[in-house]
């Protein structure tokens, strides 16, 4: 089968597609064919070893969490999946940008018929950080929420869950996106100078989730948003100096809170927007396009 491998740490030049050995389920293990495969900041992150502290690779080291596919085989033990099984969910081993991939039982749910592969593929990462970064800061009905990087994959998926919560959304992000922030139901402010007054404009905020970086916390911070109502994903640095939180996908990375996202996907109450789409050869490109930092959503491989 083929799979994303690199070999050291390294810009997009060290990915590469392998031709690797396909891998046979074990025990509470199901072998899934993947169909779709969500790429995610952190994992080119982890490639150039910017996480190395944290979360070290091994070479040679695979990536993806993200999954979505059909279940080929299951190992010993496995129960509620069988093959032919549409299936969706996530794996730790770092192996979805795959043909093929090993999933623990315990990491996949049935894949409703009406959530398109491209949404239930790149669901986990994105997903379960906004809902831990939402539940962080305690989003309540009548708050004022800001949101940075607000039309990105996370994002978006925050800015939806805030305004389900009952909150006013002010959502930052480039005047590319506002049309688009205004359909999901923020209030779009471009950043850059000044944006301390275009936030106050539109309301006093109470809580501030950061998923950008870049001394978004220090903004937070002056607009007088207490410590514990900020939670940043991304600026961990400002988490050591100033003891912001810091939830992200770890602190919610269960099936179960993937099947609440899919409830309201089917609910029409959350979209998962998708950029792009490209085929496992062209994860360069993939990367390449989500490094630019200006991506409307999702960026998804389809082996």
């Amino acid at each position: 089968m083929k799979a994303v491998r690199f070999d050291n740490y390294g810009d997009l030049d060290v990915l590469r597609v392998a031709e690797v050995e396909r891998p046979e389920p074990g025990a509470h293990q199901v072998l899934v064919q993947v169909k779709a495969a969500g790429i995610n900041p952190g994992e080119a992150k982890i490639r150039i070893g910017a996480l190395h502290e944290m979360y070290p690779a091994t070479f040679p080291s695979g990536e993806g969490s993200d999954l979505a596919g059909i279940v080929v085989a299951t190992g010993e033990g496995v129960e509620g999946f069988k093959a032919g099984d549409e299936v969706f969910g996530f794996t730790n081993k770092r192996a979805s940008h795959a043909e093929f991939v090993l999933v623990e039982d315990g990491e996949l749910l049935l894949k409703p018929a009406d959530v398109p592969w491209t949404v239930a593929g790149s669901l986990f990462v994105a997903g379960t950080t906004a809902v831990a970064a939402v539940r962080a800061v305690d989003v309540k009905q009548g708050d004022v929420v800001v949101v940075s990087g607000a039309a990105g994959g996370v994002g978006t998926i925050v800015v939806q869950l805030a305004v389900n919560a009952g909150a006013t959304v002010i959502g930052l992000a480039s005047a590319g996106s506002h049309a688009r922030l205004k359909e999901l139901g923020a209030i779009p402010v471009e950043y850059g100078e000044g944006v301390a007054d275009r936030i106050k404009a539109e309301g006093t905020p109470v809580a501030f989730i950061d998923n950008f970086g870049s001394g978004y916390v220090d903004l937070a911070l002056d607009l007088g948003i207490a410590k514990e109502r900020i939670n940043t994903i991304i600026d961990f640095a400002a988490v050591a100096k100033h003891g912001v939180k810091a939830e992200g996908n770890e602190a919610a990375a269960t099936t179960e809170v993937l099947a609440e996202l899919v409830a309201l996907i089917q609910k029409g109450a959350l979209e998962i927007t998708i950029a792009a789409t490209y085929p496992l050869a062209e994860v360069r490109e993939a990367f390449r396009e989500l490094e630019r930092q200006h991506t409307h959503g999702k960026i998804v491989l389809e082996p």
